[in-house]
């Protein structure tokens, strides 16, 4: 008889798989807890930022009203000030008739006349009527006083001119003398030849002069304004070249 095989015995069950599970649980225990603690930590809600509201717009400034300056109340004349302007018409009217009585010429007829030019030609009074016009005597052509007299004239015609006045200068010189002073300095204005005096004794300008103490006759240095009517306006008597031609021209303005 054949012999009867023997059982194997049972094989043990390993321990090892008990350690390895029970290894994972452990291992698992820590993630399970991390995961509970993650979920109980909400993250906190992102609020919105608000947005930045714009800045306000500035206030217009209104302007301020104009208040309409309030007129001035006229005041009311004091009897200091009525003294004072009457104290003050009564000096001018004062001044006024000593002028007068100083210039003995002023407001008598210009005399009359018609003498010969620098180019030989006739003037006379009557071709002047209705035109105001400055005639004034000089001793002598081409001398220092009389040459810077002329030039003053002739530098200010222009002036003469704007006013409309005449300007015509005497002296006893001939008229080729006068031509040739004329010439010389460039005068724009007529020169009358008096050879006889006869218009400088009208006047009143030929006269006893002294010269570092010469006494001789001759041609007191003399301008007289003519107004458009004929008469004499103002006299300028013993002239003092300097300054003289500004003088004639404020004068004028007031006199013609």
């Amino acid at each position: 008889m054949a012999a009867k095989k023997k059982k194997s015995a049972p094989a043990k069950k390993s321990k090892a798989k008990p350690a390895a599970k029970q290894a994972a649980k452990i291992a698992k225990k820590p993630a399970k807890k991390a995961q509970a603690v993650a979920k109980k930590a909400k993250p906190a809600p992102s609020k919105a930022a608000k947005p930045v509201k714009a800045a306000a717009k500035p206030a217009k400034a209104k302007p301020a009203p104009i208040k309409a300056a309030k007129p001035a109340k006229a005041e009311k004349p004091t009897l200091a000030k009525t003294v004072k302007r009457a104290a003050s018409k009564v000096a001018q009217i004062v001044a006024a008739a000593a002028l007068k009585v100083l210039d003995a010429d002023a407001g008598r007829p210009a005399p009359a006349f018609e003498l010969t030019d620098e180019k030989g030609e006739h003037v006379s009074s009557s071709e002047l009527a209705g035109k105001p016009y400055l005639l004034y005597f000089y001793p002598k052509d081409d001398t220092p006083g009389c040459t810077k007299e002329a030039c003053d004239i002739r530098d200010n015609f222009g002036r003469f001119g704007q006013q409309g006045l005449r300007v015509l200068g005497v002296s006893p010189d001939s008229e080729k003398s006068h031509a040739k002073f004329g010439k010389k300095y460039g005068l724009p204005f007529t020169l009358l030849s008096d050879p006889d005096k006869a218009l400088a004794n009208a006047y009143g300008v030929w006269g006893l002069k002294n010269n570092y103490g010469k006494e001789y006759m001759g041609i007191v240095r003399s301008s007289f304004l003519v107004g458009a009517d004929g008469l004499i306006k103002k006299a300028y008597r013993g002239v003092r070249v300097d300054g003289h031609v500004d003088a004639i021209l404020e004068d004028s303005k007031e006199l013609l």
